[in-house]
């Protein structure tokens, strides 16, 4: 495949994202090519460890390759978002539940669906372009592909603010939020990768390691902590309009940007993951049933439509901040029933 290079270097499975000049966007194809490579070498005794890179410097994986999305929901056939998505998934707690280590190297940007193939591996490596966020909900959406259970683990708050504000983390920031595990100079990255290669041993990533930078988040958690402590999104605003401060007032601007009824859901399920009891997969089945609905029942279409194909960026949302849509929101997450996201069996890409 022309999107992706799959091949076994030494001791590691190679995975290299290779379309740079859509910032190597994760399309259908490639979630399942990953996935069969993933499964080939789970059981093979000469790979030791999987190593997922990309090409060019200005993204890892931008998000997932959502004009066909758009393209097929607008004439209707809702089901081929509903395979994309519940097919993404199961890659996403394969990536989660992979029995050998699984390095990944995010340079640039690491949004959406390449968060769902980078941040659940056991070690991943982040540089001094890396920047990472979950933008969901600026485009109708909400924070998926696992990521509401990275959000859910992050320190305090956190993880409302950055699902419902899609702020991007530098290498600082993302180690602090739990997104990252390693900090090490993109020039090493090169030389690193040829030793994993060659040891089929982690202890590499060890040696290479550097003190993380500086992290903003942490100054920013206690006014964080305060604003985004309440149940619901209506609580989340009435305390920031309270405030007089410049964070509140640049806060209120980035939400007045997303949908409110991604992020009213986006806070639920934050609150609903948070705990020792959540794991990937009840993550990943909560998103669905935001996701398997979101194509005849929420703003997405609309928001790729402002954002992606007319780029506009005046998207006309269902709801209003002045009336957050909490019970609106709240159907959005009820049980699918028979359609709830299984993940052992392949959907259909036609």
């Amino acid at each position: 495949m022309s999107d992706l290079s799959i091949r076994i270097e030494g001791r590691a499975g190679r995975i290299t994202l290779t379309r740079p000049k859509a910032l190597n966007a994760l399309s259908y194809e490639m979630c399942l090519a990953i996935e069969d490579a993933l499964d080939a070498w789970a059981e093979d005794d000469s790979v030791a460890l999987v190593i997922i890179d990309a090409e060019g410097d200005k993204a890892f994986c931008a998000g997932g390759d959502i004009q066909e999305l758009y393209s097929r929901g607008r004439a209707g056939d809702v089901a081929y978002g509903q395979n994309f998505w519940r097919d993404e998934y199961r890659l996403n707690a394969k990536i989660a539940e992979y029995p050998k280590p699984y390095i990944a190297f995010m340079q640039g940007f690491t949004m959406g669906g390449g968060v769902g193939i980078s941040c659940h591996g056991s070690h991943r490596v982040v540089g001094d372009s890396s920047r990472i966020a979950m933008p969901e909900c600026g485009i109708g959406l909400v924070p998926d592909v696992g990521g509401s259970l990275l959000l859910a683990r992050a320190p305090g708050r956190l993880g409302e603010y950055l699902g419902c504000t899609g702020a991007r983390m530098g290498p600082g920031d993302a180690l602090f939020a739990g997104f990252a595990d390693h900090y090490i100079p993109e020039a090493d990255w090169p030389a690193l990768i040829d030793a994993l290669c060659q040891s089929g041993d982690t202890a590499p990533l060890l040696a290479a390691s550097l003190p993380a930078p500086e992290a903003p988040l942490a100054a920013q958690q206690p006014a964080i902590d305060g604003f985004f402590a309440g149940e619901t999104l209506l609580d989340i605003l009435n305390a920031l309009r309270a405030d007089l401060g410049d964070f509140a007032a640049d806060t209120l601007k980035s939400l007045a940007r997303n949908s409110p009824l991604s992020m009213a859901a986006t806070v639920e399920m934050i609150h609903r993951l948070r705990g020792p009891a959540a794991d990937i997969r009840r993550a990943l089945e909560l998103e669905y049933r935001f996701t398997h609905r979101a194509q005849d029942k929420s703003d997405f279409l609309e928001g790729i439509r402002a954002a992606v194909i007319d780029k506009d960026r005046s998207p006309n949302w269902q709801h209003s901040l002045d009336a957050p849509p909490q019970m609106a929101a709240t159907q959005m997450l009820l049980p699918l029933g028979a359609d709830k996201l299984t993940f052992d069996t392949k959907g259909d890409m036609s």
